[in-house]
């Protein structure tokens, strides 16, 4: 295949590596499965395993490949194996924070355009939610656009309103309704769907990403669960994150639901997403300005007079103590993990000194 087909456009070409390109080939990284994926190129889709060296020299789970990365190649195998020796320079990394107590990061695509971030109009609807994919989106220099589905759901007036609320937490942010169930909208969503581009599909679970994929693909080619009534919850039916060529010549990246969307660093994606509260800071009387309880804080008088809803500003603050924490908290990890290394490889030589 084509590798501009593949989303491969002139800034990928700007960065290879000349002398890299001379020995290797160009391939797309298509699934991750533990240490395993799938690459496609020019050749057909491959199994692939990272160089050992390469693997060696890594020093945590963002130097590794992940959905979505060009890598330079060697096929084996008469083609049936692909040995990854390096990444070729990202455009854009979208991650997260481990699910749980550990602070790390969990890599969830690379090169992506467009982000579609979908929610559904039931009980899963959650404007604080929303905001916490969109700092995550921005912070990586993503485009966002906001899905909603199960219109079936609601009547027009009520679907407007929604579409307002969404639209109120950032001006230029492009909104799309739809109803799988009905058909209705999933035209708009396919129109905004360009060849060569690289979207993902994130959400938490239940919120219809599968039954989209499905429709977008014209068949039922992915499984679905039944959403709990009790709660709009689903189950999860996307196990991996994997990269689907639609026959419009778009690419996307369907990823597992996330109930849990924790973020690390975080500084750009803020400012951008609450641009309200950012610019208004610049108005406050003291430049380390807590929003909490300062005299002439411009944000609490803009709260007091309800020009900036209490929930938002609660959601920022909310959003920027977790960061801080657990980028405090990932700096310190990395440190020890320096630390561990230095000593393994200073514990290695003195074996080989004593052989």
């Amino acid at each position: 295949m084509e590798l501009k087909k593949l989303g491969f456009d002139d800034w990928f070409e700007g960065k290879v590596d000349d002398a890299l390109r001379a020995e290797y080939q160009l391939a797309r990284v298509v699934s991750v499965d533990r240490d395993g994926y799938i690459v496609i190129g020019e050749k057909k889709e491959t199994y692939a395993e990272v160089e050992g060296k390469f693997r060696f020299q890594t020093r945590s789970r963002m130097d590794l490949p992940t959905v979505g990365d060009w890598v330079y190649v060697k096929y084996h195998n008469n083609d049936t194996l692909a040995i990854i020796h390096e990444i070729l320079q990202r455009r854009s990394l979208l991650k997260r924070k481990t699910a749980g107590k550990t602070v790390d990061y969990q890599l969830l695509s690379a090169n992506i355009d467009n982000a579609f971030i979908i929610q559904s109009l039931d009980a899963n609807f959650n404007l604080r939610r929303l905001e916490r994919y969109l700092v995550a989106v921005k912070e990586c220099a993503i485009e966002p656009i906001v899905l909603l589905s199960k219109t079936d759901l609601m009547t027009e007036p009520e679907i407007k309103n929604k579409i307002a609320e969404v639209q109120n937490i950032y001006d230029d942010l492009q909104v799309v309704v739809f109803s799988s169930k009905t058909g209705t909208g999933l035209d708009n969503v396919i129109l905004n769907i360009k060849p060569g581009r690289t979207y993902a599909l994130i959400g938490s679970s239940g919120v219809g990403k599968t039954t989209l994929l499905n429709k977008l693909l014209g068949g039922n080619k992915y499984k679905t669960a039944e959403v709990r009534g009790s709660d709009s919850h689903g189950r999860h039916t996307t196990t991996r994150r994997h990269l689907i060529i639609l026959a419009s010549g778009g690419l996307l990246i369907d990823t597992p639901g996330m109930r849990e969307f924790g973020n690390i660093s975080i500084a750009t994606g803020l400012t951008e997403t609450f641009d309200d509260i950012s610019s208004l800071s610049l108005n406050c009387r003291f430049t380390d300005c807590t929003h909490t309880n300062e005299p002439g804080c411009a944000i609490s008088e803009a709260v007091n007079s309800g020009q900036v809803p209490a929930e938002r500003l609660h959601s920022y603050q909310k959003l920027q103590k977790e960061a801080r924490y657990n980028e405090m908290s990932y700096v310190e990890k990395r440190k020890n993990d320096k630390a561990f290394g230095k000593f393994v490889k200073k514990t290695l030589k003195e074996i080989k000194k004593h052989k």
